[in-house]
This record gives C-alpha cells, structure tokens and sequence, in this order.
C-alpha cells in the first residue's frame, strides 16, 4: 500500500472522529476557527461535488435504466420521508422559526456522497446507493426549493430562485465537470481518485468548523434541544429505510442501500443553501453543521450493526439452503 493509500485508508476509517475533534474545537476555542471565512462555504463543497463527478461514469446511471423501480422508491422516499419528518420534529420541539428553516433544508436535500460511503461499508448494494445519490442530486435544484417552500412558506420567506441556482452553481456544474474530465481523461482520473477521501474529509472539515466556530455562542445558547432534533431525524431517517425496505420485501443489501441513503443527508449543501435562501436568518446553518458531524458518526455505528446482522443472518441463510431476494 502506497502512501496515498495509507493516507486516504486512515481519513475514511477515522472520518467521524476528526470531524468530532474539529467540532469540538470550533465551538469551545472558536477563535481558532474564525480564519475560515463563510465565503469559502460554497468553494467547498464545489470542491467535494467536482470530486464525486470524477468518480463517475455512464455505467453508474444504469441502475436507473436496469432497476428503475430500486431507483424509484429511493428517491421518492427521501423527498417525503425526510422533509416530513424534519418538519414534524421541529413542529414538535417547537423550534424558532430559523433552526426550523434549517431543520426543514436538511430534510429537502438529497443524500450525500457519505452514503456511498457507508453503504460500501455495511455491505449494502453501492451501485443502487450510487444511482440513488445521484438522481436525487439531480433533481435536488427542482425538488429541494420547492418541498422547502410549500413546508415553510407560512413560517419564513423561502429565496426559491436563489435556492435553484446556488445547487445548480454548486452541486450539478462541479458533478458535471467532474464528469466530462474523468470521461476524456479517465487514465489521470484514476491516479488521483486515491486522494478524493482526503480532500474531501478536509473540505468538510472546513466548511463544520467555519459554521460552528461563526455560530459557536448562538449554538451554546440554543441548548441541547436542537442536537436532539438532528439526532432523531437521522436515527428516524435510518429506520424509515430500513422498515420500508422489509415491508417491500427488498433484498437485505438493497434494504441497507435504502436506509444509509434515507438517513444521511448531504449537510454541507445545507449549510450552503441555509445562506442564499434564508440570509436573514444566521442560525438556519447550524442544523446542518451538526448534522454533518452527527450523521459520520452513526453512519460508522450503524455500518458496524448492519454488518453485525449478516453475521447473525449467514448462519441461518445456510441452514435454510441460500440467501433469498
């Protein structure tokens, strides 16, 4: 294993507990943070989608075209399941109306490039997780600013426009770029992929830091309620999946697929939408922040349990003559 290797090896499997340490960080020593400036939000995560499209190819879309329903129930049940249950735990907790707005945005936004991840890891299907992330990345500059208005539109003033063309700016132009390149120049391509899990940790280190350490009084204040509410609606999130993939009788690799691509969501466009469409409201970023931190670590949690249902699960697959579909 080269050096790269080793590199990129050590920030995936530690990916949870460096984004723990630079929030705790940013939110007890937040002069510590405060040289990142908001600004550089958007270029990150630019930086974090433009790597996700360099690892694209066609043959990643056809799931869509050779499982359509797989793909279908995926992305309908993560632009209901969790707008609804963002909205319904805010209403719930009573949230003021900017963690609200922020509570709400993760909800309307489509999984991230984490669920790959941890899907590749719970020994899910990760070319359905694949296709998932992506159709929904894709529809998110439609679906995200309109379920966030028709949710919000009594509670706060919802910029949809703005909402539109900072996903289009920030999420589909870097994808897509990401895969023109590796589409022409796929040999250069594959040399640097190694070093994307690093670039990408950094990026997202940046982007939690820079919002907890800017917000970090306002977070210290808000008390534990919202850390509360971005913790059920991710383990909520996870459940949904899971139960949904039993109830349609869906293969456990597809189930598993199902639920990390439910329950995680991609924070950072969060983050990143929270300031274009409600610029008003400072505090609608920081549900997002916690989520990326909270989000890296069940996700690793909940890998090792789906990991540890296939070995309880084997034993009786053989006694019964095979796994079944």
């Amino acid at each position: 294993m080269n050096i790269i290797e080793k590199i990129s090896s050590f920030f995936g499997k530690f990916m949870a507990v460096i984004v723990l340490a630079v929030t705790v960080l940013a939110l007890f020593v937040p002069s510590s943070c405060l040289w990142i400036q908001t600004s550089w939000i958007n270029w990150l995560l630019m930086i974090v989608m433009f790597g996700m499209g360099l690892t694209l190819k066609l043959s990643d879309f056809a799931v869509v075209f050779s499982r359509p329903r797989d793909v279908l129930i995926g992305c309908v049940a993560q632009f209901t399941i969790m707008p609804l249950l963002a909205f319904a735990l805010g209403k719930i907790f009573n949230l003021p109306a900017e963690l609200l707005a922020g509570v709400v945005l993760v909800g309307t936004c489509p999984g991230g490039t984490s669920s790959n991840v941890i899907t590749y890891l719970s020994k899910g299907d990760v070319p359905l997780s694949v296709g998932m992330t992506s159709i929904n990345t894709l529809l998110a500059p439609v679906l995200t600013p309109a379920i966030t208005y028709l949710l919000l539109k009594t509670t706060v003033q919802v910029n949809m426009m703005a909402m539109f063309l900072s996903i289009v700016k920030v999420v589909i132009v870097p994808i897509a770029l990401g895969f023109i390149i590796n589409k022409f120049f796929g040999k250069f391509t594959q040399k640097i992929t190694g070093l994307l899990p690093c670039v990408s940790v950094i990026a997202i280190c940046l982007i939690v830091a820079c919002v907890v350490s800017h917000n970090a009084e306002k977070i210290l204040t808000t008390g534990a309620i919202i850390f509360v509410v971005v913790i059920l609606h991710n383990l909520l999130g996870y459940a949904c999946g899971f139960g949904l993939g039993k109830i349609l009788r869906l293969s456990p690799a597809k189930t598993k697929a199902l639920s990390v691509e439910i329950g995680m969501q991609n924070s950072g466009l969060a983050t990143s939408l929270a300031k274009s469409a409600f610029a008003a409201l400072p505090m609608a970023t920081v549900p997002g922040a916690i989520f990326s931190v909270w989000h890296n670590i069940s996700g690793a949690i909940l890998a090792n349990i789906y990991n540890r249902w296939d070995e309880k699960r084997e034993p009786l697959e053989g006694a019964e003559g095979g796994p079944q579909d």
